[in-house]
């Protein structure tokens, strides 16, 4: 792969991973707030997301470590890196769900675009972590809209 190719896989693995680890945080602060008719399905929904995106974040990790490049670890870092910004407020149950479908669809368009370069690369490997993933988050995309 060309050194051109190595490190816009590389940004783009790090944006990902930057993006699922702010979902993390954000699943997780909706799972602890959230309020309503729909508390407990949302309760439940946010956890399974957010420890779902626990192995995700492990395995984009390793990926960019496999290619022989240091992963970004830090909150700093990965506030710089996501397509998904923070939600510092507590939005109403509807609102979360809203909020969330636009943050899957954006992760799964990343993912999209980092396919396209392992793609053009030959980066098998990418390819191979990247294809499952997209099918989580498109299912994932599809039950959240479905709660709407």
């Amino acid at each position: 792969m060309s050194a051109t190719a190595h490190k816009d896989i590389i940004t783009g693995l790090s944006r990902l991973l930057g993006s699922t680890y702010v979902l993390t945080i954000k699943l997780q602060h909706f799972h602890w707030n959230v309020t309503g008719p729909l508390f407990a399905p949302l309760h439940a929904m946010f956890e399974g997301q957010y420890t779902q995106l626990f192995t995700v974040n492990d395995d984009v990790a390793e990926r960019i470590r496999a290619l022989g490049e240091t992963a970004p670890g830090t909150a700093k870092e990965f506030l710089a890196l996501s397509v998904i910004k923070e939600q510092p407020s507590v939005p109403s149950a509807k609102s979360m769900l809203a909020e969330l479908l636009k943050d899957y669809e954006k992760v799964i368009a990343l993912m999209g675009e980092i396919a396209t370069l392992a793609g053009d690369a030959d980066d098998h490997a990418t390819n191979d972590l990247l294809a499952p993933l997209m099918r989580a988050f498109e299912k994932t995309a599809w039950m959240v809209r479905s709660s709407m």
